[in-house]
């Protein structure tokens, strides 16, 4: 149990974990909202996030220890498997999110956006996600003062809330769901943000491959 005498955790000790989340889900939300162009705002959340997420290293890198991990690769590949396999199976939730760079752009331009989305894919949105969803949420539900408890803290109510809401925020919310509670299994056994955010990073990875090969701009 954690030491009830520490003090409470200020506003500030949030900012690492939430604000490069609610940045991200800000520029997603507003395509539709302004009818922004895909082409702009995809590679500007990347580029917003990753400086924010630059910015916010020092008071973050503690808990993410770059160290191979098989099993974590593994999870990612499996998730994977999972993501596309179930795609006809499950009804879907909310609209249909795709990016295809051949219908907003064409020639080196289109290859820039692939290049951009499989960049954002893969090394920015696993890193700002696992932050938010397995080192911030994960505690936070256990006790607002989250960094009472140490990376890797288990409840099964957080366990089980936090999985259903990372998947709910996707349109394929049911291989969301089964990923979320890959990823958190992942950092209970590893005490390690890295191994979610590499298993992620595979996933995502794998994905992006699925979809510049077979042109299923959907899973986009």
């Amino acid at each position: 149990m954690p030491d009830s005498s520490e003090p409470k955790t200020r506003v500030s000790e949030f900012l690492p974990y939430v604000v490069p989340f609610i940045v991200f889900a800000g520029f997603t939300y507003l395509v539709p909202v302004f009818n922004l162009s895909k082409a702009l705002v995809y590679p500007a959340k990347t580029l917003s996030v990753m400086a924010l997420l630059f910015f916010y290293w020092p008071r973050i890198k503690h808990e993410i220890t770059i160290t191979p991990d098989l099993l974590a690769v593994l999870a990612g590949i499996a998730v994977f498997i999972v993501w596309v396999g179930l795609e006809n199976f499950y009804p879907k939730i909310g609209p249909e999110s795709s990016f295809n760079p051949y219908e907003l752009s064409q020639g080196t331009h289109a290859h820039l956006l692939i290049g951009t989305r499989l960049f954002g894919a893969v090394l920015v949105v696993p890193v700002m996600e696992e932050l938010f969803w397995r080192s911030f949420a994960l505690r936070f539900l256990i006790d607002t003062n989250f960094k009472r408890y140490p990376l890797g803290a288990f409840t099964w109510f957080s366990f089980i809330f936090v999985s259903i809401a990372f998947g709910l925020e996707h349109h394929r919310w049911l291989p969301g769901i089964i990923a979320g509670l890959v990823y958190a299994v992942l950092v209970y056994k590893r005490k390690n943000l890295f191994s979610p955010i590499l298993a992620h990073g595979v996933t995502n990875l794998l994905l992006g491959i699925y979809v510049i090969a077979n042109n299923e701009w959907r899973f986009w």
